[in-house]
């Protein structure tokens, strides 16, 4: 999780891969409406967001086979991903911190996405930081991305009995 830019898709389908967990990209399950309104530049409200979310919550709450999933999404607000853990209580967030002028550079240098670079502030402007929630591993999303997985597997690792208050949270410095 994390501001556009900061490395979800690239970091997540990494992770997934290393894991054998099946990848969820968060971006495919916007509404047509919300694609339109980021493409244009327009910041979405959290009425956008809602169809959004419980569609993601539906998703992970729909894995009942207790496989693994990674999903790739924003999750800027503490709300929004206290409603994805009401799908799948033990649900854990890697939050992928970076800087604005940093998540600008990247988005502006992004091809084909829809997502427009005149929104990144109003993302750091939504952002919760989920740092000292419980079940939160917090990483610099400007490290390499294998040691950002190599940080997300070994938390992964952590016992599944483990509540996620209890789970053990490391970040790279």
């Amino acid at each position: 999780m994390g501001v556009s830019g900061c490395g979800k898709s690239s970091v997540g389908a990494a992770c997934a891969e290393a894991l054998g967990w099946a990848l969820q990209e968060g971006d495919a399950y916007h509404a047509p409406e919300s694609v339109a309104k980021m493409r244009a530049g327009t910041p979405l409200t959290d009425a956008d967001r809602a169809g959004w979310l419980d569609r993601l919550a539906g998703l992970l709450a729909s894995s009942g086979d207790g496989a693994g999933q990674v999903l790739t999404c924003s999750a800027l607000r503490r709300r929004y991903r206290d409603r994805l853990r009401l799908a799948v209580p033990r649900l854990g967030f890697v939050f992928l911190s970076l800087g604005y002028d940093e998540a600008l550079a990247r988005v502006q240098a992004r091809a084909g996405h829809f997502f427009s670079p005149a929104l990144v502030a109003n993302q750091f402007a939504t952002l919760e930081s989920p740092a000292g929630e419980p079940g939160v591993l917090v990483l610099d999303a400007t490290r390499p991305v294998a040691e950002l997985v190599d940080a997300v597997v070994a938390w992964a690792a952590v016992p599944s009995s483990s509540s996620p208050a209890s789970r053990t949270v490391r970040g790279l410095p």
